[in-house]
C-alpha cells in the first residue's frame, strides 16, 4: 500500500533574529526570504514550498513577533505573523537553543491559541560545544507546552533538517499538493527583486542603517537578454537619504553592485540595476504608504 500524500501549511514563527528565514531557505533550497544579522529583516508573510514524492510542505515565513507596536509598520508586522498562524495546520516555533526570552513566550502563546500541533525547533545548536548540555534545556522547554516534537537543528549548517522535514510531514493532513512540483514561492518576481535590494541595504549599511527604509520597484523589462530594473529606496528623512547615498554616491553604488550580483545569481540572468533614493516623511507610520509599498497583507 502506497504512503498517503500529505500537504499543508507550516507557519514558521518566533521572536526576531532567531533564524526563521535561514531555516525556510535551507528547507526549500532557494532564497525565498532575505537574511541579515538584524532583527526585523523579514517584513512580510513569505511562502516557501518544499515538494517531495510523498508530500508538500508549504512554509510560511513570518515577521518576528515582538513587543513594539507604536508604529503602523510594527503593527503590520505583528498582523502578518498572526495571520500566518491562523491559516496553519502546523506551527514551527523557532527558538535559540541557548536563550529563552519574553518574546519567545509571546510567540508560544500565539501558537497555542491556534490549536494545531506545535513543533519546537531548537536552532543554532552548532554554537553549543557540549551537546549534552542541551538535555536540561530540552527538559525545561518540554514543561512549557505539550509540543508535538522538539527538534534540534542548525539552519545555517543544514544539520537536523531531514528529521525536521519528516516530523512536519507526518503532522500534516492528507491532501493534494497546493503548488506545482517546481514552485518554490508564491511571491512575484517584482517582490523578490525588491527584497534582494533591501537585503543589501541591511547588510551594507550595518549599524548606520535607518530602519525606516523600503524598496519600491518602478520598472522591470527584458531587453537583449538583459533584465533592466529601476528601483527607488524610500527613507523618511534627508539625513537618512545622505546615509544611503554616502559620500559622492559611493554607498548607493556599492549597494547596487551587491544587489545586482545577488539578483543575477538568483535569476541566472544579466542584470542592469538603477537605484534612486527618495524621501517620504513618516512612511512607516502611514497606513496609505504601507499599502503603496506592499505591506498590506
Amino acid at each position: 500500500m502506497s504512503e498517503a500524500y500529505r500537504c499543508g501549511l507550516v507557519a514558521v514563527v518566533g521572536r526576531p533574529n532567531v533564524g526563521k528565514s535561514t531555516l525556510v531557505n535551507a528547507m526549500v533550497g532557494f532564497k525565498v526570504s532575505i537574511v541579515a544579522a538584524k532583527p526585523q529583516t523579514t517584513r512580510h508573510r513569505i511562502t516557501g514550498v518544499l515538494t517531495r514524492p510523498h508530500g508538500q510542505i508549504v512554509f510560511v515565513d513570518t515577521p518576528g513577533l515582538h513587543d513594539a507596536s507604536g508604529y503602523a509598520i510594527n503593527r503590520q508586522l505583528n498582523r502578518a505573523a498572526r495571520s500566518a498562524l491562523s491559516d496553519a495546520q502546523v506551527v514551527a516555533l523557532v527558538v535559540d537553543a541557548q536563550r529563552w526570552k519574553t518574546e519567545d513566550e509571546n510567540a508560544l502563546e500565539a501558537a497555542i491559541q491556534i490549536g494545531c500541533p506545535v513543533v519546537l525547533v531548537l536552532n543554532k545548536v552548532d554554537r553549543i560545544a557540549d551537546k549534552a548540555s542541551l538535555l536540561p534545556a530540552i527538559a525545561t522547554l518540554s514543561r512549557r507546552h505539550a509540543f508535538a516534537a522538539l527538534v534540534p537543528v542548525s539552519a545555517s549548517k543544514r544539520d537536523g533538517l531531514d528529521l525536521l522535514e519528516r516530523t512536519l510531514l507526518a503532522l500534516l493532513p492528507e491532501g493534494e499538493p497546493i503548488f506545482g512540483p517546481d514552485d518554490v514561492t508564491d511571491r512575484s518576481e517584482r517582490f523578490v527583486i525588491s527584497e534582494l535590494v533591501r537585503e543589501q541595504l541591511v547588510r551594507q549599511l550595518h549599524a548606520e542603517l535607518p530602519y525606516s527604509t523600503t524598496v519600491e520597484i518602478e520598472a522591470i523589462k527584458r531587453e537583449k537578454r538583459v533584465l533592466k530594473i529601476a528601483a527607488t529606496v524610500w527613507v523618511e528623512r534627508d539625513g537618512q537619504k545622505a546615509i544611503v547615498l554616502g559620500a559622492g554616491g559611493e554607498q548607493i553604488k556599492r549597494i547596487g553592485t551587491f544587489a545586482r550580483r545577488e539578483i543575477e545569481r538568483q535569476f541566472e540572468e544579466r542584470v542592469f540595476l538603477q537605484l534612486h533614493v527618495k524621501v517620504r516623511e513618516h512612511w512607516s507610520d502611514d497606513e496609505a504608504a504601507l499599502r503603496q509599498f506592499g505591506y498590506a497583507e
